[in-house]
């Protein structure tokens, strides 16, 4: 059997309000709306690239708590966000809307949250 062609399309965050988030990660990032949707926008560099960034209404989304507590909602993934200012991103993330977590493990990441609770870390590049 030959190897299928598979390619990342998209990650996709739960949301209570998917425009509200979908418009922070375009703060954030600098991209750009590609599609929207009731209960759905994916967001990108630019138009038809992938992967990107999608955003689904999910009424029941309940924020992870990190670090990660027994019996707690768990956090299954998290975008780790490559930056050059490591400050300057942070100080941007929260100007946006995001809080850094209390716990930092790492002196060279930061450990955010968005709006809507969903964990990111910002890191700089060696």
């Amino acid at each position: 059997m030959a190897a299928a062609d598979v390619r990342l399309g998209s990650v996709v965050l739960a949301s209570r309000d998917p425009s509200t988030l979908a418009a922070f990660y375009e703060g954030l990032l600098g991209w750009t709306r590609l599609s929207d949707e009731p209960g759905w926008v994916r967001i990108g560099p630019v138009a038809d690239v992938r992967p990107s960034l999608s955003f689904q209404l999910e009424r029941s989304y309940v924020a992870p708590v990190w670090p990660a507590v027994e019996g707690q909602p768990q956090m299954e993934m998290h975008l780790d966000l490559a930056v050059d200012d490591l400050e300057g991103a942070a100080a941007r993330a929260v100007a946006l809307g995001a809080v850094a977590e209390a716990r930092q493990p790492q002196r060279d990441v930061r450990v955010m949250r968005d709006p809507h609770g969903h964990v990111f870390c910002l890191f700089e590049l060696e």
